[in-house]
């Protein structure tokens, strides 16, 4: 069973959950907690949760013993969890109202492939989750996802390199931060022509971002995980006193948002890109916002400036996104 398989069969389990109003990103979320405790069962990665609340515990029970545990398990992993998973799980609640709806849901997720899941990659196996919920227009969601072929064009173009410091201010579900990281990867065997004090930094510092949405914030952080990348995701508006702690990069890849209720619609947003600039020895990257208003609508990004550090003068490309 390849990849495409078992998303269509997670998918799928959607259909479970419609006698409960749930909605696609909902679902999503609600998926995002459950997979991560298998995930963390298949890859021996469960030390950052308490041992009575992993997947082995949740998967004998059944019923409504199961749903009250599920309950308690989510309130206890975002207060008590450890790292990214207390992150993820930080104020989650299930929107599962029947019981054995949720049994049917932890059965079928138990009973897949996930042998062929591992070999193939876990984390495209939840990009293609990601992926679907945003090709559904009801969902919503296609604001935090943009698309994997414009993102690849934008990370080729930008060619980052080792060593550098990326940031997206607007990180949705962190794909533009795992495509520049997989370019890397690619050209560097997975990293194993690094030595381990840059391979660490490519892990663990080269890639980070911020995000406004909470359960936007806990997919980036999800996506991340499963990408192999420990990047700092925070949650919080990039305008804030906040975005004043993420400086010193090398350059920023991001697809803002169209708008807010506070700050209206986004009418246009170009990114503008200096691949080299004036000072070498300068590591102090900014990063520009101006928000402003055009005929009386507010715009939340109007551009962005990034600069990237060089020796050979400066060049622009904008790139038009909406």
């Amino acid at each position: 069973m390849n990849t495409q398989e078992i998303v269509a069969k997670l998918w799928n389990l959607c259909n479970v959950l419609r006698d409960d109003g749930i909605t696609y990103h909902q679902y999503v979320s609600e998926l995002t907690f459950i997979l991560y405790l298998k995930m963390a069962r298949e890859t021996g990665a469960e030390n950052e949760i308490p041992e009575a609340y992993r997947w082995g515990e949740l998967v004998k029970k059944d019923g409504l013993e199961q749903w009250r545990f599920y309950r308690e398990l989510l309130l206890k992993l975002g207060t008590e969890g450890k790292g990214k998973t207390q992150q993820i799980y930080a104020n989650a609640q299930t929107n599962i109202a029947h019981a054995g709806n949720l049994t049917k849901i932890i059965q079928h997720i138990d009973k897949l492939d996930w042998y062929s899941a591992k070999v193939e990659g876990l984390g495209d196996l939840y990009e293609g989750l990601l992926e679907k919920n945003a090709s559904e227009t009801l969902s919503g969601a296609g604001q935090y996802f943009t698309p994997r072929p414009l993102i690849n064009v934008m990370v080729d173009l930008i060619s980052p390199k080792v060593g550098e410091r990326w940031n997206d201010p607007a990180a949705g579900t962190f794909g533009f931060m795992i495509a520049a990281d997989q370019y890397l990867r690619e050209k560097t065997d997975n990293y194993y022509e690094l030595d381990d004090k840059q391979r660490q930094f490519q892990i663990n510092e080269a890639f980070s971002g911020c995000e406004l949405v909470q359960d936007a914030h806990r997919l980036a952080l999800m996506n991340a995980k499963l990408h192999g990348l420990e990047s700092r995701i925070e949650m919080g508006d990039t305008l804030s006193e906040l975005g004043k702690s993420f400086r010193n990069y090398d350059g920023v890849l991001a697809n803002p948002p169209f708008g807010t209720k506070q700050g209206g619609n986004l009418v246009l947003f170009v990114l503008i890109v200096p691949i080299n600039g004036i000072d070498a020895g300068n590591k102090g990257a900014q990063v520009y916002w101006l928000a402003q208003g055009s005929r009386g609508v507010g715009i939340n990004f109007f551009y962005c400036r990034i600069v990237r550090f060089g020796t050979d003068g400066g060049q622009h490309f904008p790139v038009p996104i909406k």
